[in-house]
């Protein structure tokens, strides 16, 4: 059952497996979640024909949806090239070409997330105030319990009452057990949550942290002090640091994933809030300055409130969502 533990406490059973949401009920909701950015994109391909006033306009939408500088003139590039080549005429054939463009640069960030090879696996997830942290924990709660995983939630950010509240309440709704201070080191509780997963035989371990702005030099050192006191527990911990970006951010996403990379060394990424913005581009702008100098997984994307509501990314299917079918 549920657990709200203090500091030494056991871990409580965790319960049955949550049962899986059916995918073709997410690609509906993903659809659903992306259809402000998809409305800027797909009135520009009604037109009659490709010509210069078309691409530029396409141009000033994929910046106006996050695409980046850099993202967008890659994707003119090819699509020019494309229309020469491949003798291009109309603009639906120009939507299937940057369709099929959109795909090949989003597919390295498809990268599935992997939890066999350690017990428990301990994930730990940051980010800035309001990103979405402590929901998307709860959400990974159920996905991994969908898979047949024991999960327990580390409530890491000992600074807002708030968000161990929010995260308690999550635990009840999953019922799995919650590690949890009324204040106190952060650092403290995790480690206490990786000891109690260990007693217990838990699969899964999702630590929260408190929420920061990567200006706040002091709250970033914190953060890393929470990584290093879980590699004392487990060295090869945490096996998944995941930032947590808010997809309204636009292009700031670049800065806050090159400033936790520098604090904690990013493993992966969670775009939230995909729902309420016209700039899912950002991903692609993500995907082709790859901030951290080297492959970075986006594990996950959320485009509602729901507990379902947090997937697996697949490049295709958010490409997909992306664009309106073309007219019969």
């Amino acid at each position: 059952m549920f657990g709200f533990l203090k500091k030494n406490e056991p871990a409580a059973e965790v319960m049955p497996a949550a049962t899986a949401a059916p995918r073709s009920g997410w690609t509906e909701r993903l659809k659903g979640g992306l259809s402000r950015t998809r409305g800027q994109l797909t009135s520009l391909f009604r037109r009659a024909r490709i010509d210069d006033a078309l691409l530029e306009e396409l141009e000033t939408t994929l910046l106006m949806a996050d695409v980046g500088v850099d993202g967008t003139q890659f994707l003119l590039d090819q699509l020019k090239t494309r229309v020469q080549h491949d003798h291009l005429e109309t603009p639906v054939q120009l939507q299937a070409a940057l369709a099929d463009l959109l795909t090949k640069l989003l597919a390295p960030l498809e990268m599935p997330l992997l939890i066999e090879h350690h017990k428990p696996f301990v994930i730990m997830l940051a980010g800035v105030n309001g990103a979405g942290k402590t929901t998307s924990i709860g959400k990974l709660a159920r996905h991994f319990q969908a898979q047949g995983k024991s999960v327990l939630l580390a409530a890491g950010d000992t600074f807002r009452a708030a968000a161990r509240e929010q995260l308690i309440a999550w635990g009840e709704r999953n019922n799995v057990a919650v590690i949890a201070q009324a204040s106190g080191d952060p650092a403290a509780v995790v480690f206490d949550a990786i000891h109690a997963a260990r007693a217990r035989g838990i699969d899964v371990v999702l630590a929260d942290t408190a929420g920061r702005l990567p200006t706040q030099l002091h709250l970033m050192e914190e953060i890393a002090k929470v990584k290093r006191v879980i590699q004392k527990v487990d060295p090869s911990a945490p096996h998944e640091v995941l930032l947590v970006l808010d997809a309204n951010i636009g292009q700031n996403a670049l800065a806050q994933v090159k400033a936790f990379d520098q604090a904690i060394g990013v493993t992966g990424l969670i775009v939230t809030k995909l729902d309420g913005t016209a700039k899912g581009g950002v991903i692609a702008a993500i995907a082709r300055q790859q901030p951290t100098g080297r492959p970075l997984a986006l594990r996950f994307i959320g485009v509602g409130e729901g507990i379902d509501d947090l997937q697996p990314f697949v490049a295709k299917e958010f490409v997909a969502a992306l664009f309106e079918p073309p007219a019969a």
